[in-house]
């Protein structure tokens, strides 16, 4: 009978041969999710014999990860600041450097902010961590799909927060009330190009929902839109803080001095490169 061990070296030539990266560390993964086993748990039963019904939980997963579905969906979740996550394809997948949205409010905001807005919220992942970061504040978030509401619905009731935050499908502030005004607005919004998006990895082009990636021709369609329309939405005092593409930071600090905010400033993701724009009224 094949061992742990077997399927786990099989599994990865597998994988490594049809071009998915970091092969060994998606297989333990697969195969641990498929065993209900944490990697470590994996470790200490590379000799234990598989059977037949064992076996035929593990194939499938890694059928699906060699024709490049991604991880995240397989296992259907994800770690996200502090909050675990159901993912699968109604949203975008969370990545690690949108986490530093999460670090950069809990560093700025300062009265902790009593509302907080985050538009395109996809899976819910920036409304539920911030939601779990300012346990006082009201929390909105919305998103112009409603498989991703949906989704984003069930994080917060996975997660204890459905009664804390509001989800409400709208383009961006179309249907967001017009009295409404907010002490944080977060945004992660779609901003690769139409042609940046085909040249991405297979998991991502072939998978991940294309009006998360792009919002047309340029990417800088949505990043237009919330930076003309969020600061009258904004408090005195007020952030908008937002993920972009690393090119677009001297056109989008253009945008938002001449929205007339007081302070506006460009900050680096985990890799150093521009990605973040910073703007307080």
């Amino acid at each position: 009978m094949l061992t742990v061990l077997d399927i786990i070296k099989r599994s990865t030539e597998f994988l490594a041969k049809h071009g998915v990266e970091n092969a060994r560390l998606n297989t333990e993964l697969l195969v641990g999710h498929a065993l209900g086993l944490k990697r470590m748990q994996l470790y200490l039963q590379f000799e234990r014999p598989l059977a037949e019904p064992e076996l035929a939980k593990i194939r499938p997963l890694v059928k699906r990860r060699s024709e490049r579905e991604p991880l995240q969906y397989i296992v259907g979740s994800t770690d996200f600041a502090g909050v675990t996550l159901k993912v699968d394809k109604r949203a975008l997948i969370p990545r690690p450097e949108t986490e530093l949205v999460v670090e950069f409010a809990k560093e700025l905001c300062t009265p902790l902010p009593a509302t907080v807005l985050d538009l395109g919220t996809g899976s819910g992942a920036l409304a539920l961590a911030l939601a779990k970061v300012f346990p006082e504040s009201k929390v909105t978030g919305v998103d112009v799909s409603g498989g991703a509401l949906a989704l984003a619905h069930e994080n917060a009731t996975a997660l204890g927060l459905a009664e804390r935050v509001t989800f409400l499908e709208s383009h961006w502030f179309a249907a967001v009330p017009a009295e409404l005004k907010f002490d944080l607005i977060v945004a992660n919004p779609p901003y690769l190009s139409d042609a940046e998006v085909a040249e991405t990895a297979p998991e991502v082009k072939a998978f991940e929902p294309h009006g998360a990636l792009s919002s047309g021709a340029t990417g800088l369609e949505a990043l237009e839109i919330i930076f003309r329309e969020a600061k009258p939405r904004l408090n005195s005092g007020g952030w908008l803080l937002c993920e972009t593409g690393i090119a677009q930071h001297a056109q989008l600090l253009d945008w938002a001095r001449a929205a007339g905010y007081a302070h506006v400033e460009s900050r680096k993701d985990l890799t150093g490169r521009d990605r973040f724009v910073l703007a307080r009224t």
